[in-house]
Parts: structure tokens; C-alpha cells; sequence
């Protein structure tokens, strides 16, 4: 769901695309509203840099990331599911299993259109 950026996201979009302007998302030429979809489908190159730019966020991070995506602010759903195994990988070590599979639901009843 697209949303203001915080300070936060902000901190966290400046350390995945550090080359970018966080104003304006490259690829829509619209303003950034989330982190992970403008980062898997307009600024990382392919999935090996997407899994790169990913590896540089601490825990806290991706504590924080999972949190949004729970919350329904931050969307996984225009992820390719190549990408979303990517995050899910993350989340699984750096945050819980638990929610890594809440995660992946989330995108598959979305992809289908339930939720």
C-alpha cells in the first residue's frame, strides 16, 4: 500500500540505493511510497543485486520491514516471486520463520486477489 516514507524508510532506501535519489523512484518517475517494490523492480539490476543491496540491512531493519509488510504498509505483492524468496529468506534468518510464512500467505492470497 503506498505510503508517505518515514525517516526510517528513508534511512533504509538510502542504504539499499545509496546512488539514487530517494526522491523520485527511477523507474516511475514517481515519488518513492515503499522501499522493497521501486528496489526490486526499478533500481536493482537484477535478483543477484536485489540479494545484495538486501544482505546490507541489520536485524533491526528487517524487524522493522517485517513489521510494515504485517501491517499492510509496505507491499510484497508486485514482487516477482523470485524476489519475494529473496525477502523471505531475510526475514526467515533475521527476524522468524513464523513470520517469513505469514509473509509468503500474505502474497499468495494477494496474488490471487482474497485479500
Amino acid at each position: 500500500m503506498p505510503r508517505e516514507l518515514s525517516e526510517k524508510d528513508i534511512e533504509i532506501l538510502k542504504k539499499l540505493a545509496p546512488e539514487y535519489s530517494i526522491d523520485i523512484c527511477p523507474g516511475s518517475g514517481q515519488v518513492f511510497r515503499s522501499i522493497l517494490p521501486p528496489l526490486s523492480n526499478h533500481i536493482s539490476e537484477n535478483i543477484n543485486d536485489f540479494r545484495d543491496r538486501l544482505s546490507i540491512l541489520l536485524p533491526v531493519d528487517w524487524e522493522y520491514l517485517t513489521s510494515l509488510i504485517l501491517s499492510g504498509e509496505e507491499s510484497v505483492g508486485c514482487l516477482d516471486v523470485e524476489y519475494l524468496d529473496v525477502v523471505l529468506a531475510y526475514i526467515g534468518e533475521c527476524v522468524s520463520e513464523k513470520d517469513a510464512e505469514r509473509i509468503k500467505v500474505i502474497y499468495e492470497l494477494s496474488s490471487c486477489g482474497m485479500i
